[in-house]
């Protein structure tokens, strides 16, 4: 596949409009989730590794208890492509995924404090 580097204008402008969570730093676009502790956060490490290697994609990760920083470049290209915004965004759609408001089956977890893993952003 033919992969663009974006400049970082061209970044930042659709940044803004597709991810508007994530940013453009030192070439890289990052985002941090903040999770409710150490099992948070392993499970948005877990998740972000499976999507990553079944993309062939190689984030760099900043791991603490109550975070997680996912960087983003293609290495091979040495710049932001299309395959950074593509598993950006999946990233998103898994990691933020709240079954209990897509009215399915799946409840999700209950509003007990005990039970949240992960601060989502607010809507």
């Amino acid at each position: 596949m033919e992969l663009t580097v974006y400049d970082e204008a061209a970044v930042r402008a659709r940044l803004a409009a597709e991810l508007p969570h994530w940013t453009y730093e030192d070439g890289w676009i990052r985002r941090k989730y903040r999770t409710e502790g150490w099992k948070g956060t392993l499970m948005v490490v877990n998740t972000v590794g499976h999507l990553a290697e079944a993309a062939w994609h190689h984030p760099d990760l900043a791991v603490s208890y109550a975070f997680v920083i996912v960087k983003l470049v293609t290495h091979s290209h040495k710049g932001v492509t299309e395959r950074d915004f593509a598993l950006a965004r999946k990233i998103e759609e898994v990691v933020l995924w709240q079954p209990g408001l897509d009215g399915g089956a799946l409840e999700g977890t209950p509003a007990d404090q005990r039970f949240r893993y992960l601060k989502y952003d607010a809507a």
